[in-house]
């Protein structure tokens, strides 16, 4: 098969979460421990860092990556969703892995996937764990899909595990409360190693110390440290908490690397341009200023629409989509009523009708027109914002993707 083809297969064989949701969802790790053994335990062979969390967490990650590339370490870096390709999820010091690479893997072990109905995230960690062991990089840095406890990643052993922060999101899988969710996302918390926790609430803070007490793991609060601000190619306000647990973190990881201060700074401070990191607070141009963000949920969006606020344009313009499983009851309140609306569809399976979305954004007095896609969308806004005006763009993952 082609690069091409054997993607297609990929995307049509395999479930898979960005197109089709709650169908591609695996509540066990029986299938990617039987992939890894069948690989040979690829996932032993290198150091880790493993990164969960409700939001932030792929910031966090590539923020690792690019502090252990400036310390001149050979680094890998997974990640997902992808914004543009495939593989943008698997990198080694900011280049991506092969078309060649992933169509042998997949030539090799097809029969594997077919015979053991794998799912499209379950090939994919496989990919990337003998993609890591075999170019022998120094430390991988592993973000979680979702959740923690029973995500394809959470078969390895980390020299320190992070949890970013706690909030609602993908509730018909990980629970409707905070101390469930930060239950899941807590079970990637191992016996005897530390682990680093970005945000915390009343109601997560216990369910955290009481994971980590019960396999004897260090733990850090990052918000009760005093830790510094390091300025960043990363301008979102959410990215502040997110800078901080990166520091800490890193502190850890000084006890199996040469790490010193500069790195981090530097680091920090070089993210985009070490790793590639697109669509967080980024923006597209000026006059009229155009500013996408991947926010898609309450606890996200809430940061990301206050900074919108501080902006303070002459008219604030929101090209808006979302997917169908997202639960509009907690996001749609949050936006501004004062704001032309350009509701859209992401080209994706699981994008929800832009009409359905105008519908329901108006009984929040969310107001504008409906448009078959993001594309037609943007450009309306552009057609009628001025140049003192702003034009935010999200609501999804999927929408950033189209634009960038």
């Amino acid at each position: 098969m082609t690069y091409t083809e054997t993607l297609n297969w990929l995307y049509n064989q395999l479930p898979m979460f960005q197109n089709v949701g709650a169908a591609a969802y695996k509540k066990d790790l029986t299938n990617t421990l039987a992939l890894t053994k069948h690989l040979g335990h690829p996932e032993t062979k290198f150091k880790s860092i493993h990164v969960a969390g409700t939001n932030g967490k792929g910031s966090t990650s590539s923020m690792l990556a690019s502090v252990f590339m400036e310390a001149g370490y050979k680094v890998g870096l997974y990640t997902s969703p992808h914004l543009k390709d495939f593989r943008e999820r698997i990198t080694i010091n900011g280049r991506q892995i092969s078309k060649a690479y992933v169509q042998k893997f997949v030539l090799q072990n097809k029969s594997f996937f077919e015979n053991h109905h794998l799912s499209f995230f379950e090939m994919t960690v496989g990919l990337a764990f003998q993609y890591f062991a075999e170019k022998k990089v120094d430390i991988a840095i592993i973000e979680v899909g979702m959740g923690g406890r029973l995500d394809s990643t959470n078969i390895i052993t980390p020299l320190v595990s992070v949890i970013t922060n706690i909030g609602f999101d993908h509730m018909q899988f990980l629970g409707s409360t905070l101390e469930a969710i930060a239950s899941e996302k807590a079970g990637i918390i191992k016996p005897n190693i530390p682990v680093v926790i970005g945000e915390y609430t009343k109601e997560t803070k216990m369910v955290f110390i009481e994971k980590a007490k019960s396999g004897s793991s260090e733990i850090i609060f990052v918000e009760d440290e005093n830790i510094p601000d390091y300025p960043s190619e990363l301008k979102g306000e959410y990215q502040i908490k997110n800078k901080k647990t990166v520091v800490a973190t890193c502190e850890i990881a000084k006890k199996h690397f040469h790490i010193v201060n500069e790195h981090i700074k530097n680091g920090i401070k070089n993210v985009v341009t070490n790793t590639g990191l697109k669509g967080r607070w980024q923006i597209l141009q000026t006059n009229p200023k155009v500013i996408c963000d991947t926010a898609h949920n309450s606890h996200g969006l809430k940061i990301v629409l206050h900074q919108l606020e501080k902006e303070t344009p002459s008219h604030l313009h929101i090209v808006l989509g979302v997917v169908n499983d997202k639960d509009l009851e907690s996001i749609l309140p949050l936006f501004p009523k004062n704001a032309t609306y350009y509701f859209c569809k992401p080209k994706v399976q699981r994008g929800l009708d832009e009409k359905i979305l105008q519908k329901e954004a108006g009984k929040y007095n969310l107001i504008g027109k409906a448009y078959s896609s993001v594309l037609k969308a943007k450009n309306a806004a552009l057609k009628t914002a001025s140049k003192e005006d702003i034009i935010y763009v999200g609501g999804s993952t999927f929408v950033v993707a189209e634009l960038i």
